[in-house]
């Protein structure tokens, strides 16, 4: 799982796609992303990475993407954008594996923003009618789009999440409080093209490529309990420090008992009634189940069936 510390700035900048200015200058980059599957996979073929700030009124998300063949088609509004090569925002505020945000734009600036109750493993739904009233966004491309007759350097993206709307979702306290921490992570998606009357092509039969910050495991972005931790601070730049994910240790034999719960019941019909059954050496861990429903308790840490998980 990667971490961010994310330093608050002073207020409200120009957005024009460029991260050469200030306050982006003074923010530490990620780390560079990586396979969705992670180191089992090779590195991705062109560098990806982003950067993060808040003041009182936006969470700010900047990134950089080296692209040799800028382009893109969709310019409606939440078109189906990863049909594009895209950037996406995953944001899960309160960190319980539920109501999350997903933030899609290509490199027209045309934006993809819904909702999703639940994972959808967990039977979702997506929410495509909620919008993030306010939100702001722009992009500057490193060369020409859609032009294969040269090659481009890349495409550089800012979005502005107002604390307002990402608030009718967090389920904590929004704007963040000094160490407040948040699970977010970042997906590109890279489609192999060709070109075809100077146009460019996917290449049919090809699968996309997906290159994230923290990775995932295996080729599915909604697995919030895989995403990166970002922990908010009003320290100033270079000061400040990152603690471990609150509950980390639990969280984490939660969802091992939550995995090996899918696996018994897809098996046997009905949830396991004990760490015993499902061969796990977590022995401090309670599991209270009914025909439909299961729930497991380690310490003050709860999860249930539909992979929520909360502090009690």
């Amino acid at each position: 799982m990667q971490s961010y510390l994310c330093h608050k700035v002073s207020g409200p900048f120009e957005l024009n796609g460029r991260l050469d200015k200030s306050p982006w200058t003074q923010a530490e980059w990620t780390a560079d992303f990586v396979d969705i599957e992670g180191d089992v996979k090779p590195k991705p073929r062109f560098r990806t990475r982003a950067k993060m700030l808040w003041d009182n009124d936006y969470l700010y998300i900047g990134a950089e993407l080296e692209e040799p063949d800028v382009w893109a088609n969709l310019t409606v509004r939440d078109s189906v954008i990863f049909q594009d090569n895209d950037f996406e925002i995953f944001i899960d505020p309160n960190g319980d594996n539920h109501l999350y945000a997903e933030f899609e734009m290509n490199a027209l600036n045309t934006v993809w923003d819904l909702l999703l109750v639940k994972p959808y493993r967990d039977g979702g739904p997506a929410i495509t009618g909620w919008d993030i009233h306010g939100l702001k966004s722009a992009v500057h491309i490193d060369g020409k789009i859609n032009d294969p007759s040269r090659p481009d350097k890349g495409w550089s993206l800012e979005v502005a999440f107002p604390w307002k709307a990402l608030s009718e979702i967090a389920g904590t306290h929004c704007p963040p409080r000094e160490g407040d921490q948040w699970r977010i992570n970042f997906s590109r998606v890279e489609w192999l093209t060709t070109v075809v009357d100077g146009k460019y092509q996917k290449i049919p039969g090809k699968p996309e490529d997906n290159w994230v910050w923290s990775p995932q495991g295996v080729v599915d972005m909604h697995r919030p309990y895989t995403w990166g931790m970002v922990q908010f601070t009003e320290s100033p730049f270079g000061q400040g420090s990152l603690r471990d994910l609150d509950g980390r240790v639990e969280r984490t034999a939660l969802f091992q008992v939550n995995e090996a719960q899918r696996g018994y019941r897809a098996k046997h019909g009905k949830w396991a009634n004990s760490i015993h059954e499902l061969g796990l050496a977590i022995p401090e861990v309670m599991i209270y189940t009914t025909p439909s429903c299961y729930e497991a308790i380690l310490g003050a840490w709860h999860i249930d069936h539909t992979s929520h998980i909360w502090k009690s």
